[in-house]
Parts: structure tokens; sequence; C-alpha cells
């Protein structure tokens, strides 16, 4: 055994101890021969020549709406409405308040199609047929009278278990939360409901989102539509699938590392992360309590801002929450997107010596690209040689904010966690003592230097994922999606093309904290074309 490891197994084994939790010989090999080490060593690498009396990052007020100036680029161009797929929020929400379709009969068709995809798919953990056909009478009701609520008023939807849902149970994939009905509503879902949204059901996830794939051996791996041997992604996993196979207009996921983004990604979707703190997860099951996120998975970009909309806000009951800028989202999704002038940072060095991505990835990325010049957007080369710095310090500070939520329920139920759980979340306590403040204190030297790039780009862009969908039950890299959880920065997904193979790639658009409306109007111009 190599002194490097050999030295980190020893803190695990002692750290374990010293945390009440008697683990044999035979699992701690288990957890280093499986690689669930590489964030601590990588971050034993990154703290070591540090100073030690910076501020931590907490106590910064980065939070705050940013004082640099947003992009001066007109927010929409010509006069003619945009043009939006035939199966989009935008295009049936006009329907639906002009009486030409109904929220009953889109409830059913999507009961329907549910029942017959399900066994196929596994998307759904919880399936609210009468009450979401309850809701849609509501909604046709109160539409008929003159009480329309606006472009989501009736339009079919899910949400990801680990969001409350009052009267349900909130199982976070997990054994050991089921059957626990809770009776109350997460911010999120209060929201949805609020807008008029018709929840027909919770999606699959995997065990306490604490895997970017679908990976959960208590209730099963979630199949992509688009080919039925690979994964999903995750952690949203149910929902990208509900999406993407037409059972669902739109499904809310969470994103502590990329959950959101990845099965978007995998699954030819429109995905956002926003801002930290500018949608709250008030009744979310936590994982890290500083890299968490909730927002929406769409069919399309301006479904992905209609959702926003709805859901951003400040909350008292979420101490991170803030209050959002203002998204003239009816202007938005209306018109033609005008990205001239807008700088688009385009990765070039990430800090890892290696090609980002795979050839088809890669070629897809380019081609959206090439679109958006086309569109009058300069494109500006920009490396950030720290991204993979950024990446491993993420995986550390989450890893040991999971391990603090989770360490109570340890001591107890160990072995009603997962195998690939319980393996993660144990590696979590091979830090030494102080990791997380130090880990805070790097993160504010990241934090500092990344803003900087917003001196000469508007947005920054790279491949959202490195390469297509894996394998069924196979976890996803979060290589371009987890450092912008460290920085908080609201991050788009959208879809640019498929592998020979037909399966879904993706480009990430990535803005300063607070402009949302800038990202969106980068992802509307790009999926308009």
């Amino acid at each position: 055994m190599d002194a490097p490891r050999s030295a980190l197994t020893e803190r695990l084994r002692l750290n374990l101890k010293a945390a009440g939790l008697v683990i044999d010989d035979a699992t701690i090999d288990e957890i280093a021969d499986k690689g669930f080490l590489h964030f601590p060593q990588a971050f034993d690498e990154l703290i070591q020549g540090q100073p030690v009396d910076l501020a931590p990052d907490y106590l910064a007020d980065w939070n705050a709406p940013s004082t640099r100036a947003a992009s001066t680029a007109p927010t929409s161009g010509s006069a003619e409405p945009a043009a939006h797929a035939a199966d989009s929020i935008v295009a049936t929400g006009a329907q639906i308040a002009r009486g030409e379709r109904s929220p009953v009969e889109l409830t059913e068709a999507a009961l329907a199609r549910l029942a017959e995809r399900e066994p196929a798919l596994n998307m759904f953990q919880l399936v609210l047929a009468e009450r979401a056909r309850a809701a849609a009478r509501q909604a046709e009701a109160e539409i008929r009278n003159g009480q329309y609520r606006g472009p989501l008023h009736g339009i079919p939807v899910a949400v990801k278990d680990l969001l409350h849902l009052a009267g349900t149970p909130t199982t976070a994939g997990s054994m050991i939360r089921a059957g626990a009905v809770i009776n109350e509503n997460a911010a999120a879902v209060e929201r949805l409901e609020a807008a008029g949204a018709i929840i027909i059901g919770k999606t699959r996830m995997s065990e306490f989102a604490y895997a970017p794939g679908s990976v959960n051996p208590h209730y099963g791996a979630t199949r992509n539509p688009h080919n039925l041997a690979h994964d999903t992604g995750g952690s949203s996993s149910g929902s990208a699938a509900a999406v993407a196979d037409g059972v669902v207009f739109a499904a809310l996921g969470s994103d502590t590392g990329g959950s959101i983004r990845i099965p978007a990604a995998h699954c030819g979707l429109a995905g956002l992360k926003a801002t930290f703190g500018a949608i709250s997860l008030h009744g979310a099951i936590n994982l890290a309590w500083s890299l968490d996120h909730v927002g929406p998975l769409t069919r399309t970009v301006a479904d992905a801002a209609l959702l926003f909309a709805a859901l951003a806000g400040a909350d008292a009951r979420d101490v991170r929450t803030r209050p959002a800028p203002p998204l003239a989202v009816t202007e938005l999704v209306a018109h033609e997107a005008d990205v001239r002038g807008l700088r688009i940072g385009v990765l070039g060095d990430d800090g890892s010596g290696a090609p980002l991505a795979t050839d088809e990835a890669l070629a897809a990325w380019r081609a959206g690209l090439r679109k958006l010049e086309q569109a009058g957007a300069t494109l500006v080369p920009l490396d950030m040689p720290r991204l993979r710095a950024m990446w491993a310090l993420g995986g550390a500070l989450l890893a040991q904010e999971a391990a603090a939520y989770h360490l109570p329920t340890l001591r107890t139920r160990l072995n009603d966690y997962g195998g690939f759980m319980r393996l993660r979340i144990l590696a979590a306590f091979a830090y030494e003592p102080g990791a997380f403040v130090r880990g805070q204190q790097v993160r504010g030297v990241f934090r500092h230097e990344a803003n900087a790039i917003f001196d000469t780009v508007d947005l920054l862009s790279t491949p959202t994922m490195p390469d297509a969908a894996p394998p069924l039950g196979v976890p996803s890299p979060t290589l371009f999606t987890l450092p912008f959880n460290l920085l908080g920065w609201p991050a788009l997904t959208v879809p640019v093309g498929k592998t020979s193979g037909g399966l879904p790639l993706g480009l990430q658009l990535v803005g300063r904290p607070w402009d949302e409306a800038t990202v969106l109007r980068g992802g509307l111009a790009l999926e308009q074309r």
C-alpha cells in the first residue's frame, strides 16, 4: 500500500471510530479500492502551501446581487414572436388560456403515458393519479371562470422525491425515509401549485441524491428514453426521463454537483441551476447546505425561464435565499433572442492537461458555439486552469457537509444504506480536523479569481458533459458541473445534437451571479437556431 493511501485509510479508521462508527478493515479497503478516497487525497494536495490566515468563504457576502454591470446587449431583437415547440409549456399554456386545450385531457394523457412507459423506464417513486385529476378539474373550472393564473395553469408536471409534498412520503431514494408521511409542502412545490401546475407524481432518484447517476439498489435504475441500455444521469434521474419521454411538460430536480444539468444533458433537455439562493430549499432533503440548488428540467429553454420565474424569490424559511432581480420572462420568451455583442468565453485549459471531452461531444459543443457566433455573439478563448481544482474542492466540501447531515443515522441504521451510498458517505470521514474551514478558505480564493472572468466575458461555455450517457447504472462525471455549485453561479444546459448512436449531447452556459436573464437569453438564441 502506498504511503498516501496508507495515511488516508488510517485517518479514515480513526475518524470513524471517533464518530462512534466501528467499521471493519475489509470495508475500509473496499472504500479505498473503489476510488472513494480520491477527493480526500486531492483535497490534501490542494491545501498544501495555502496560507492559514485567509478569511473563510462563508464570511463573505458573495451571495448579494452582483455589483458588476450585466450585459448591455438588448434582451430582445425582432418584433416577431419566436416559434416554440408544439409540446412546450409556452405553446400549450397559450392554448389552455384560449380554451383550445383542456387541463383534464392533458392530465389524463400524462397519466396514460406514465402507465404505458413506467415499466420500461422506472421513472416514478409515487404516482398521484386521483390527486392530479382533482387538481386538473379545479384548474379547468378556474380558467373557464376567468381565473387564469398564467402559463403553468393546468400544465402536468412532476417533482423529485426529495421535495416534500403534503400527505406523501419523501423517501429521497432511500429505505431509511420510506413510509414517513410529510405534512408540509416544500417551498418549490408551494410555488408550482400557486401557479396552477398539476403535480402528477414524485420521481425516482439516486439514494439521498449522492450519485451523479441513477444508482439505486432499493428502487432500481432509471433508463434513458433515447436508449434503454443507457443511464439517464442523476441524481434527478426520474425527472429527466419523465420530461424526455413526454409524460410531463416539466419536472423539478435538485443540483448539488450537477444533478439537474447531468440528466438534462443526457436526455436532450434544458436544465437550469440558478444562482445559489435564488430558489428556496425549504422542505427539500439536504445533501450539502452550501452547494444544494432546486430547479427545472424542461423541453425548451423558454419553458425553463417560465419555471424559474415561478420558483425564484426570497423565503424567510430558508436563510440562503435572497430577492432575485426581476426577470422579464414574457418579453424574454416572446421574441427572437438577440445575442449581438454578447461575449462568450470558450473554455480552453481546465487544469487537467487532457481533452475536455470526446470528439463527438466537442464537435457538438463547437457547432453550438458557431450558431451563437453566427447570431452575433463574440467567442472569446478562456482558460480556467483552476477548474479541476475547484471540482476537487467542491467534492471535498460536499462530502463533509453530507457526512454531518447523515452522522446520526449512520450510527443507528448504517446497514440500511445501499452499498454505493454507504461507502461514499463513510469515505467522507477521511478528512483531517479543520479540513472544512481550510476548504472554505480556499473556496474564497477561488471565488475571487473566478469572478474576474466577467471583466472580459458575459457568459462562459463548456461542454455540459465530457461524453454521452453511460451504460445503465453507471454514474457520470461532474467535471464541468460541480465547480459552478462551488461558486454558486447560474448554469444552463441546452441540447446541441446527438452522438452517432443517437444519445443527446449538451452545451453549458454559465453566467455571473443573479444574471439568469443573460444565461437564458444565450440558451434561447441557441435553441432558436
